[in-house]
C-alpha cells in the first residue's frame, strides 16, 4: 500500500529535477499537454479600427441577398472604436461590444439601440443586421486603398463591407482641446479668394473638477471649420474639439483637423 507521505516526496523529487535543468516550473507544465495561449491578430483589429465600413452586400449561402438587410437609399455603417461597435444606417443606432478571437473570428456583444420607430422596413433591416452580428463571424480584409471586410457566419452568410480610413488612423491619436467660439461671427481674409465670415475662438482651460482654470486670451477669427458644429448666430458656445495635426498641409489649408466631441455649454447672448 503507497505511503501517504509519497505523492509528497514525488512532487518534491520532479521540481528539484525541473530546477536542476533550469527549466521554470510554469513552463515545465505547459511543456506537459497546456496549449499555448494565442491572442487575435494585432495588425487585423488595427485596421478594423482605424477604418470606418459601409455595408456593400448581405448574402446567403447561395449567394442570395439576406432577406430584409439591404433597404435601398440606406446603408449601414460600422464602426470598431476602442472596444464599441457602433452600428448607424438603419432605423435606430445600435451599439455593444467587440472582440476578435485568436481564430480571427469577430465575436460581438448583444448590440443595444434608440428606441426610435420607423418605417417597417428599416426596423426589419436592424433586426436582420443584429441577427447576423450575433454569430461568430469569420474575418476576412482584403487590403487596398478601400480595403474590404468580409464577415462569415457558420451558415455562410457573407457581409462585405468597404472600409476608409478613420481621422485616427490617417493622423494618429488626437489632442482634446476646449474652444469657446463666439456668438457673432467676424470679416476676415483667409487667403486671396476675397473676404468670407469666419468664426471667433478661442482656447479655454478646465481643471480636473470640470472649472474653469486660468484667464483666456481674447477671441480672433478662426480660418477653420469644426466638423460636425454648426454655428448659431447670437449663440456662444464652449466645445469640447478633438484636434488631429495634418501630416502634409495642403495649400491655403490650416495644419489642423478639428472635429466637434461635445457642446459643453450654449447660451443665447444679446445683441
Amino acid at each position: 500500500m503507497m505511503s501517504p507521505a509519497f505523492p509528497a516526496l514525488y512532487r518534491a523529487c520532479a521540481l528539484a529535477l525541473v530546477l536542476s535543468l533550469g527549466v521554470p516550473p510554469l513552463a515545465a507544465a505547459a511543456s506537459h499537454g497546456e496549449p499555448k495561449r494565442r491572442a487575435a491578430d494585432p495588425a487585423l483589429v488595427r485596421t478594423l479600427q482605424d477604418h470606418v465600413w459601409t455595408l456593400q452586400a448581405a448574402t446567403r449561402a447561395d449567394a442570395q441577398p439576406i432577406e430584409g438587410l439591404l433597404v435601398p437609399g440606406h446603408s449601414f455603417v460600422l464602426r470598431f472604436d476602442g472596444v464599441r461597435l457602433n452600428v448607424q444606417g438603419g432605423c435606430n443606432s445600435m451599439m455593444g461590444s467587440w472582440r476578435v478571437n485568436p481564430q480571427n473570428q469577430l465575436m460581438a456583444g448583444r448590440l443595444a439601440g434608440t428606441m426610435k420607430a420607423c418605417e417597417p422596413a428599416l426596423m426589419q433591416a436592424d433586426a436582420a443586421l443584429s441577427a447576423v452580428l450575433a454569430q461568430h463571424l469569420d474575418v476576412q480584409i482584403e487590403s487596398g486603398t478601400a480595403p474590404l471586410l468580409r464577415l462569415r457566419s457558420p451558415s455562410q452568410q457573407t457581409l462585405v463591407l468597404r472600409g476608409e480610413p478613420t481621422l485616427d488612423g490617417l493622423h494618429g491619436a488626437p489632442t482634446r482641446v476646449f474652444l469657446e467660439v463666439a456668438a457673432q461671427t467676424v470679416s476676415c481674409q483667409p487667403g486671396a479668394g476675397g473676404t468670407m465670415q469666419c468664426l471667433q475662438v478661442r482656447e479655454i482651460q478646465f481643471d480636473e473638477k470640470g472649472l474653469r482654470t486660468g484667464t483666456p486670451g481674447p477671441f480672433g477669427a478662426f480660418y477653420s471649420r469644426i466638423e460636425g458644429f454648426t454655428h448659431q448666430s447670437g449663440v456662444r458656445n464652449v466645445l469640447r474639439v478633438n484636434r488631429y495635426k495634418r501630416d502634409r498641409v495642403p495649400a491655403d489649408a490650416s495644419a489642423f483637423i478639428y472635429v466637434l466631441d461635445l457642446v459643453v455649454e450654449s447660451e443665447q447672448v444679446p445683441k
